[in-house]
């Protein structure tokens, strides 16, 4: 066994209080490292343990006894279940944490009691639900999409219909024993992550818990919380013990093979990582385009006649046999288009195929007559050819029972080439031999950012199958230079932490209200946001300390001239950078940047660490510059020569321009080659010498660049009336003037930040979301869904109903009488615009009858957006009426017709991925780059 057992849970006497942290530390021996779990337990303040309840389990026969040997952090966490008590399991994908989840389940079904197992997609609420009914018989299920046996003894259910069950007063609540929270690690979702905050608070009392997560290093913060909330012990059982260890390689866009970048024992090899970077090709102009203001490369598909990276990829995987192989790609119409991709290859065998075939159609005749007819359902067999050559896709987008089927197929190994989704590495229990991203950029609902360390741990824990292969393999393509801190911190980085992502909504609070026992008040003030802004505030008080006693002893003579004096500098600053942005806008300095004038540049910390940047609606320019001279890597770069320097050509924005001169000088059209920048630095050497005394001239913004400007006339007034205060100082003329400026400046910075821990102090000791919580308060009133006493009104019980779209603007729609006496087909096209949010490129303008509605909606929304303005709700009105979107209106009103209009929208599998045709993406695109060399791997 990896761990020995904590004393504790060998029963302490009446009298004995919990274990210090000390000593729990201190009872955490590990024997042996490579599957060691460490073992903790938060108890609630003043909680006793009841010395009793641990021996009684030991003579009684496990509830379930498993065909192997467990690890040591399943061990643990069924005595913890044994002891009663609630436990947290943080582990690696694919470590086996489902096996406390079955235990949980067999003992609650021993004891006749009820349990609950929560997930936070339908797809593992399947999966699931088909595992627990082959090994328990009393098994429901309870979906959006499906309901079985849902007064069955073990319910598996999504997150959200357990938290409105809670919400509903279901009997079942009552009647709960263990409840278990798979992936709770998606608490930080920002979208979706309060849910289980909501779920957790609103929990029955005499409930315990059972807590399933991918690795996260607060663990303990958690479990805090959940002690503190429900005022019952909660264990940790963590692990970082992966049962099949994982070799991690880099695929660059344009190079020739593969390169081993973190081997199976977890060392990163950086010489092979610099080589992996090293062999990224630049792009050709002629395969990028410019599309919303940023470079994206068309990598998916492969000049004519080549194979794109991505069809060379998986064909060499399945050569040597590492397959089945999952590419994950964060795009729902990138997936079935690399997937289109695989057109010419056929993974399966004749006999394969035809039990693919009898597999999908058995699923296909579970539709109903009506349901065959609909364009979806012809759509869905296109698919089937791709299914037979063993080639998958699996994304949000796809029906249910298309998705349920592919699961099905790959589970049984009758998929070996699988595109999906990020969601497909949430829980489902489908591990592959090999993963593959094809992208290592996602869009997180603002802009597009690298994929963190946690989601690449996440993701590639799907490689590597345990008990059938030695070793899991995940290549991350890359098709751009990544900073190598930002690849090493992707590929060897920590797991995200388990921060809380709760906020306000007034489905919440609706429901908060219509609940017999329900408090919003209580309910923020159990939050883990809560109590993760208190917990900080002892941190917080002693940086207020240590900066407070280091700002008091500093100790400056004659301060308050010198604060004067300060305050003056301040203003000239503000006006000189005044000026500077008037003399350098594009129309005034954009006929002075011909070739050879000479720039006067000013570096600043930030542009160090980057060679080149840009600035989107700002004017670029080439520069030659000497980077060993910016960096400062010298104190004799004067006496440098020039053919001794790094001098490169650059792109910098006029932000890094500090001054234009008068000279010009004749240069080669062309700078990149040595020789031309060679002598083009002599000649800018010569005419710094001849200029050294006096200084270079520069162009004058009145007279040679003719600014006209009464702000700028207004600024160089005040500079110079400061200029004139600065030479009559009476500080001015003090010895060590620069070195106490910056002393004085230092401890203002000091004095600065201890005022931003003070507010954020205030803020966290006081109630979180309170002020938003009066407001939103308010704006329910004001619209009527409350009463003054907050007794919740009808057009309130309608909105508690919905939770998929915004409440408000929808249940005033119903109360104006929108609805009323509408098609169905009109409806349906309505209401299409609170769910689309993508941007069609040409999207279809809708007939008169629908722009009518839309504006209807267009005006409601916008009243409703100015009572929360008006009730000091923090709300854009513009933005929030532009959120709601037309462009799939006329489409899907010709889809609830009947017709099947929607063919021409493309020949995807599915009707987002139709609809998606036009979906403009602003990020880079797949890393499947365009290349004509052979794969191979570096070891």
């Amino acid at each position: 066994m990896g761990l020995m057992k904590r004393k504790s849970l060998e029963g302490p006497s009446e009298e004995s209080s919990p274990p210090s942290k000390q000593q729990r530390e201190n009872d955490l021996i590990i024997t042996d490292e490579s599957v060691a779990c460490v073992h903790d337990v938060s108890y609630p303040e003043g909680y006793v343990p009841c010395s009793n309840l641990s021996l009684a389990q030991e003579d009684s026969k496990p509830a379930k006894e498993f065909p192997f040997k467990l690890d040591p952090f399943q061990s643990e966490a069924i005595n913890c279940l044994d002891s009663g008590e609630s436990v947290m399991v943080s582990a690696h994908t694919s470590a086996g944490k489902t096996v406390v989840a079955l235990y949980a389940i067999a003992m609650s079904l021993r004891n006749k009691q009820r349990v609950i197992y929560t997930s936070p997609i339908k797809a593992l609420s399947n999966q699931k639900y088909r595992e627990f009914k082959e090994e328990f018989s009393d098994v429901g299920l309870m979906t959006g999409d499906v309901t079985i046996d849902p007064n069955a003894s073990c319910l598996v259910m999504t997150t959200e219909i357990w938290r409105s069950m809670q919400y509903k007063g279901s009997e079942i609540t009552r009647e709960v024993a263990w409840v278990i929270f798979d992936e709770v690690h998606y608490m930080r979702d920002r979208e979706r992550g309060v849910v289980w905050e909501e779920s957790i608070v609103m929990a029955p009392k005499n409930s315990r818990f059972v807590f399933l997560s991918a690795t996260v290093p607060n663990a303990k913060e958690f479990a805090d919380w959940v002690a503190k909330v429900h005022q019952q012990p909660c264990h940790i059982v963590y692990t970082d013990y992966r049962p099949t260890p994982l070799q991690h390689y880099v695929f660059p866009s344009g190079g020739d093979g593969l390169y081993l970048v973190v081997d199976e024992n977890g060392k990163f090899r950086e010489d092979s990582f610099q080589k992996a970077l090293n062999a990224l090709v630049p792009s050709n102009e002629g395969d990028r385009k410019r599309e919303n203001g940023k470079w994206k490369k068309n990598l998916a598909v492969g000049k004519a006649g080549e194979e794109s990276d991505i069809f060379k990829m998986v064909k060499m995987i399945i050569q040597r046999q590492y397959d089945p192989v999952i590419l994950f790609s964060f795009s729902k119409r990138e997936c079935e288009t690399l997937a289109m991709q695989m057109a010419k290859m056929d993974l399966n065998v004749d006999d394969e195929k035809v039990t693919i075939e009898t597999i999908f159609w058995s699923a296909m005749d579970m539709l109903s007559d009506d349901d065959k007819k609909l364009p979806q359902a012809s759509v869905v067999s296109n698919m089937l050819p791709l299914l037979k050559r063993g080639i998958g896709v699996h994304h949000s987008g796809l029906l249910p029972i298309l998705k349920e089927v592919i699961e099905i197929l790959f589970q049984e190994g009758l998929i070996k080439c699988l595109f999906a989704t990020e969601t497909f590495s949430i829980g489902l229990n489908m591990p592959a031999k090999t993963v593959v991203f094809t992208n290592v950029r996602k869009f997180d609902g603002d802009k597009f950012r690298w994929i963190s360390s946690g989601e690449y741990i996440q993701m590639s824990g799907r490689a590597g199958r345990r008990g059938i292969d030695d070793r899991g393999i995940c290549i991350l393509m890359v098709d751009e230079k990544l900073e190598p801190s930002t690849a090493k911190m992707m590929l060897k980085g920590s797991a995200d932490s388990l921060n809380s992502a709760f906020h306000l909504s007034y489905n919440m609070l609706l429901n908060q209200m219509r609940c017999e026992d329900g408090d919003p008040e209580n309910l923020l003030r159990n939050s883990f946001y809560q109590f993760q802004a208190d917990r900080a505030i002892p941190d917080l008080e002693k940086q207020r300390k240590d900066l407070e006693k280091e700002r008091d002893s500093i100790v400056i003579e004659e301060e308050d001239s010198l604060e004067n004096y300060y305050s003056l500098l301040e203003q000239y600053k503000s006006l000189k950078k005044d000026v500077r942005d008037i003399v350098f806008a594009p129309r005034y300095c954009l006929p002075f940047l011909q070739p050879g004038r000479l720039v006067s540049i000013q570096c600043t910390k930030s542009d160090e660490t980057s060679s080149s940047f840009s600035i989107e609606n700002q004017v670029t320019w080439g520069v030659i510059i000497n980077f060993e001279r910016v960096k400062g890597r010298s104190e004799d770069d004067a006496n440098r020569k020039p053919e001794d320097a790094n001098y490169t050509v650059d792109v910098l924005t006029k932000c890094a321009v500090d001054s234009l001169s008068s000279v010009r000088l004749m240069i080669p059209k062309d700078l990149l080659p040595l020789e031309a920048r060679e002598n083009t630095l002599k000649k800018v050497s010569e005419v710094l010498s001849r200029f050294a005394k006096e200084g270079m001239p520069l162009l004058d913004p009145e007279e040679d660049m003719k600014v006209q400007s009464s702000s700028y006339r207004k600024a160089v007034r005040r500079i110079e009336a400061l200029e004139n205060l600065f030479e009559k100082h009476e500080i001015a003329k003090s010895p060590l003037i620069e070195q106490k400026l910056k002393v004085l400046h230092m401890k203002k910075e000091l004095t600065a930040k201890i005022k931003l821990i003070k507010r954020t102090i205030r803020s966290s000791t006081a109630l979180a979301f309170k002020d938003e919580l009066k407001a939103r308060k308010r704006v329910l009133r004001r619209l009527g869904y409350v009463t003054s006493d907050d007794v919740v009104e009808l057009k309130g019980k309608v909105a508690c109903e919905i939770s998929s779209a915004d409440e408000l603007t929808l249940t005033e729609l119903m109360f104006n009488g929108v609805f009323k006496d509408i098609k169905v087909e009109e409806m349906v096209s309505l209401l299409s615009c609170f769910v689309w949010q993508e941007k069609l490129q040409d999207a279809q303008k809708p007939r008169d009858e629908l722009e009518f509605l839309f504006t209807q909606l267009q005006d409601t929304a916008r009243r409703v957006a100015k009572v929360q303005l008006e009730s000091k709700v923090q709300i854009d009105v513009e933005n929030f009426v532009s959120s709601f979107r037309s462009d799939i209106m006329e489409a899907v009103y010709a889809w609830a017709k009947g017709s099947e209009i929607l063919r021409d929208y493309g020949n995807h599998s599915s009707l987002r991925g139709q609809l998606d045709q036009g979906y403009q993406e602003t990020g880079r695109s797949s890393s499947a780059a365009n290349t004509s060399s052979k794969i191979h791997w570096r070891n």
